[in-house]
C-alpha cells in the first residue's frame, strides 16, 4: 500500500485568541484546521504515511493550508482548488479552562463543495485506512462525495475510522445532525466520539449504550471525556484510563490528536484490526491520552502535536 490512511473532509484556517491590541481590540492567530487534517498530521509525526483529499479556495489561505500539508508530511496529491468558493474560516473563542466555541464562516467554504468529481479514489484504493467525520455530511454536495469515497474505500478492502466530530452551528438541527451522523456506521470499524456525542447518538455514556454502538458492526469504539480520560469498547472488552495532568491552554485539535495518535500505534504494529487485543488497545490508549493531553499545553492544533 502507498498509503497507511487517506481521510476525507474540511480542511480551513482556525482563528485563535492572541490577546489584544494596544486599543483594547481581539487579536486572532491564524492556524491550519479542520478535524481530519488533524488526525493524519498526528499519524504522520509518528512515521505514517498519511494522505488527505479535500478542497480549499484559490486564496491566500488556500495557499497557506497547502504549505501546512506538505509541512507536516501528508500528501496533498488529493487536495483540490475552488476557483469559486474561498477557504472556509472559523474563529474560535476560548474560556478559562481552554475549552472552546466556534463561530464558522462556511456556507460557501471550498470544503463544502467537494464533488465526486473531485474525490481521487487512486489515492483510497492504495491506502489501508480510510477516516472521514460528520461534517464533510453537514452540505448535500460534500456528503455525495463522502458516500462515493466510502463505497471505493470498501470496495478496496479499507479499514474504516470515523469521528462524528458534533458542531451545532453547522448543522439544521439537532434531529438531522443524529440522522446523518449515524448514518454510515454500518460500514465503520473504528469510531472516537467525545462522551457527549456518545449519549446524544446512543442515549448514554454506558454499556449499555456501547453496545448499542457496537451493535453497528463496529470494532473499537473510543469515548473521550476531556480531563476525565478515555475509555475503550471492544466486543469483549471495556476499558477505562485516566487523563494525565497538563497545563492545559487550549484544547482546539485535543481529540483529533488523541484518535491520529491511537491509531497511529496501530499502524507502527502492523497489526490485523482482528488481532488487536484488549493489552495491546491498552497500550495504544495510554499513549493516545498522553499525546493528547500534551498537546493541549500549546495553541492550535498541528504546531501543538509534541514530539515523541
Amino acid at each position: 500500500m502507498k498509503y497507511d490512511i487517506t481521510a476525507l473532509g474540511e480542511i480551513l484556517i482556525d482563528f485563535t485568541p492572541a490577546g489584544a491590541d494596544a486599543s483594547g481590540d481581539l487579536l486572532f492567530a491564524r492556524k491550519a484546521g479542520g478535524a481530519p487534517v488533524n488526525l493524519l498530521a498526528s499519524v504522520a509525526k509518528f512515521g505514517g504515511k498519511a494522505a488527505f483529499i479535500g478542497k480549499v479556495g484559490d486564496d491566500m489561505f488556500g495557499s497557506f493550508l497547502r504549505g501546512v500539508v506538505k509541512s507536516a508530511g501528508i500528501s496533498g496529491e488529493g487536495l483540490v482548488t475552488d476557483p469559486v468558493h474561498n477557504t472556509t474560516l472559523a474563529f474560535v473563542a476560548l474560556d478559562e479552562n481552554g475549552d472552546r466555541d466556534f463561530s464558522f464562516y462556511r456556507n460557501f467554504g471550498a470544503d463544502v463543495f467537494l464533488e465526486r468529481a473531485d474525490v481521487n479514489t487512486d489515492i483510497i484504493k492504495n491506502s489501508s485506512v480510510f477516516h472521514f467525520g460528520s461534517l464533510s455530511l453537514t452540505s448535500e454536495t460534500a456528503a455525495d462525495a463522502t458516500a462515493y469515497a466510502l463505497e471505493a474505500a470498501k470496495s478496496a478492502g479499507c479499514i474504516i475510522t470515523y469521528d462524528p466530530n458534533y458542531r451545532e452551528p453547522l448543522w439544521r438541527d439537532r434531529r438531522t445532525a443524529v440522522e446523518k451522523m449515524k448514518l454510515h456506521l454500518d460500514k465503520v470499524d473504528i469510531m472516537k466520539l467525545s462522551k457527549d456525542e456518545m449519549e446524544m447518538l446512543f442515549g448514554g455514556s454506558d454499556e449499555r449504550a456501547a453496545q448499542k454502538a457496537l451493535s453497528y458492526g463496529i470494532s473499537i469504539i473510543l469515548v473521550t471525556d476531556g480531563g476525565n480520560g478515555a475509555e475503550l469498547y471492544m466486543k469483549n472488552a471495556h476499558l477505562r484510563m485516566p487523563a494525565e495532568k497538563a497545563e492545559t491552554v487550549d484544547t482546539t485539535g485535543a481529540g483529533d490528536i488523541f484518535f491520529g495518535t491511537f491509531l497511529s500505534e496501530w499502524i507502527k504494529n502492523k497489526t490485523a484490526l482482528s488481532d488487536i487485543t484488549p493489552e495491546k488497545a491498552a497500550e495504544y490508549l495510554k499513549k493516545a491520552i498522553h499525546i493528547a493531553g500534551k498537546s493541549t499545553e500549546k495553541r492550535g492544533a498541528i504546531a501543538s502535536i509534541p514530539n515523541e
